[in-house]
């Protein structure tokens, strides 16, 4: 069987679990049927493709049976045999198994595996094409009398897909058609460096004291109406169609399947080419130099001035206990845009580096690029530019200058409706010019409680309150800090709404009372803090899915901010190490950006969850 990738049947279900999209590859579906044929299990497996009225009642039947459209993906008490949970993996939230005309579990019915991707109001199934030894594995598996199996045996999960690469390539079209369907087909950012309006002394001077030119962002590439797609220099316009305001648009879907996977084998999944491919289509002035081959990701040849654009997104995600006994966690996961408007079909060289410094974890490139060691600290990078923004490399890193935000914040509640905080935070602390903090905000959420009032005043910034948070502006659009660290205090109370004529909706959209009989009893107790951390610590489901860790038992602040300048990993480009063959003249600027995911400032004085380390 080949290594690549085929797909036997997509289906697309609403959030009433009926089919309104489907599409199957008969090409494809033969070569299931020879598979059972030669193996000589036509009669021990499901070998034909479900009707999508019989596969919409299976997954109905999978969303009882498991509990939700995901499922669990870990054995519980109520887990039944032969179910996806049964397994005892998390990875069987998103590859599922579907039994069909079900009179009972067993390899007859079963449909696998099933790509389950969610996105907006759709669920997107994608079978990709296995061998029947896959599915009968998988369906032993599911009637295993064990809960699990260590890492690393040959009868788990793990191994098994581990030997399909099919399921990647299934999970790349879930993820392409889902962003088409909801509208999110947006090409990466590419930032470009405002030009300096005086120069010389003057943009020293300004940037040395913190005022610099805004950086702009670059539009991504798009067909123009001529077959070459030019466009004018220094910008961009998008004509790609946004579809997440108006129900599904099935022959937007048709288009790209047909484009993109034709005879249910994957090509091309950039939507953008596709779209251009379709408006514009191809005349006798495209046709490519006759010693050199077109690439697919580059359907259009570029006609106009010549530049290119790297930019560095970076997101740092960390979890600041101010703990002895728990460690600090900051990670940053980034990725490097780039845009070549370059004419012909030219390969693109450059030394990364900083690779030593950032202590690259993972990192992955785009097909278009091969990657060469030169050293310790930097990697040699070719690649043959695809038209307009893309993602030239993503990667995993440490953050080299340490947390941008440190410190530590406390919340005690004096009395039931009542809670002191006090937040100690250094911000940039060795962080030097160019890097540049745009803005810092810090939020405390509290989804339970109902916010009355606040007593404080901050070192620096602004404070504001809503219903359920305070927000602390510490750093403002206009006034950026460059070049020097800062410390900074808020001291306060915060008054909430009387407990006990709050009602919590839990995440399951019922109604709890908060109200006990025991706090009854104890209402002519005197009120002490111990009494009321207790009650603060009660197991309660979660207050909003969207807040994952509001639990009343746990609080925290969250932390925002942008950076600009440099990476914080220590990753970057030097424009004049970036050769182009063959030698054209284009200016090469490189720019770099940071902003926070999610940084959270856990509460000192409470409980927190924490991952144990060995």
């Amino acid at each position: 069987m080949s290594s690549g990738c085929s797909i036997r049947a997509i289906w697309i279900l609403n959030n009433l679990d009926a089919v309104v999209f489907s599409r199957r590859f008969p090409v494809v579906e033969k070569r299931w049927r020879a598979f059972c044929n030669t193996d000589n299990e036509i009669e021990q497996l499901f070998s034909s493709l479900p009707s999508d009225s019989d596969l919409s009642d299976a997954f109905l039947h999978r969303r009882h049976r498991e509990g939700s459209a995901r499922g669990f993906g870990i054995r519980k008490s109520n887990s039944s045999l032969g179910s996806d949970s049964w397994v005892d993996d998390p990875i069987t939230r998103h590859i599922i198994g579907l039994y069909i005309n079900k009179e009972m579990e067993d390899d007859k019915n079963l449909l696998w595996p099933l790509i389950l991707h969610i996105k907006g109001y759709y669920s997107i199934l994608v079978l990709p094409l296995v061998e029947p030894r896959h599915v009968k594995a998988y369906a032993r598996l599911c009637k295993r009398p064990d809960c699990g199996s260590s890492l690393g045996l040959d009868d788990s999960l793990s191994s098994l897909l581990l030997d399909l690469p099919a399921i990647t390539g299934a999970f790349m079209i879930a993820h392409a058609i889902g962003d088409i369907i909801t509208g999110d087909t947006v090409e990466p950012e590419v930032i470009i460096n405002a030009a300096p309006s005086v120069g010389g002394l003057f943009d020293s001077l300004t940037g040395s004291i913190g005022i610099s030119s805004r950086a702009k962002p670059v539009a991504p590439q798009s067909a123009s109406s001529s077959p070459l797609g030019t466009t004018g220099p220094g910008s961009a316009t998008a004509d790609t169609p946004k579809m997440g305001s108006r129900p599904l648009d099935k022959d937007a879907l048709r288009t790209f399947i047909s484009s993109s996977m034709p005879f249910g084998t994957p090509l091309d999944l950039n939507y953008s080419n596709i779209f251009s491919i379709k408006v514009n289509g191809f005349s006798a002035l495209d046709l490519p130099p006759t010693d050199q081959k077109q690439p697919a990701w580059k359907p259009y040849l570029f006609k106009g001035k010549q530049r290119m654009l790297f930019t560095t997104h970076e997101t740092v995600h960390a979890a600041l206990y101010d703990r002895d006994e728990i460690p600090d966690i900051i990670s940053v996961s980034g990725q490097i845009n780039c845009r070549a408007d370059l004419e012909g079909l030219p390969d693109v060289s450059f030394p990364l580096t900083g690779l030593n410094i950032a202590n690259l974890e993972v990192s992955s490139y785009h097909p278009c690029a091969q990657v060469s060691d030169q050293g310790p600290d930097k990697q040699g990078v070719v690649f043959s530019p695809p038209l307009g923004n893309f993602v030239l490399m993503r990667y995993q890193a440490t953050c080299a200058l340490g947390p941008p935000v440190k410190g530590f914040y406390q919340l005690s509640m004096v009395s039931e409706d009542k809670g002191a905080f006090l937040f100690k935070l250094c911000l940039m602390e060795g962080y030097k010019a160019p890097l540049t903090m745009e803005f810092c905000t810090v939020t405390m959420p509290f989804p339970r409680r109902r916010v009355i009032s606040l007593d404080g005043i901050p070192s620096l910034g602004t404070v504001s309150t809503s219903e359920h948070s305070v927000e602390w502006k510490i750093v403002t659009g206009g006034r950026g800090l460059t070049g020097k660290s800062i410390e900074v205090t808020f001291p306060g109370t915060v008054k909430f709404a009387p407990w006990k004529n709050q009602m919590a909706r839990s995440a399951f959209g019922t109604i709890v009372d908060e109200d006990s009989d025991n706090e009854a009893e104890n209402a002519s107790s005197m009120v002490n803090e111990e009494h009321f951390m207790e009650k603060m610590n009660k197991d309660l489901p979660p207050v909003d899915l969207e807040e994952p860790f509001c639990w009343q038992a746990y609080n925290y602040a969250k932390v925002s901010f942008k950076i600009v300048g440099a990476s914080v990993s220590g990753i970057s480009i030097d424009p004049k190490s970036v050769s182009i063959y063959p030698a054209v003249k284009a200016p090469v600027e490189f720019s770099a950006q940071v902003t926070s995911g999610d940084y959270i400032l856990w509460n000192t004085l409470g409980k927190c969850p924490h991952v144990a380390t060995v």
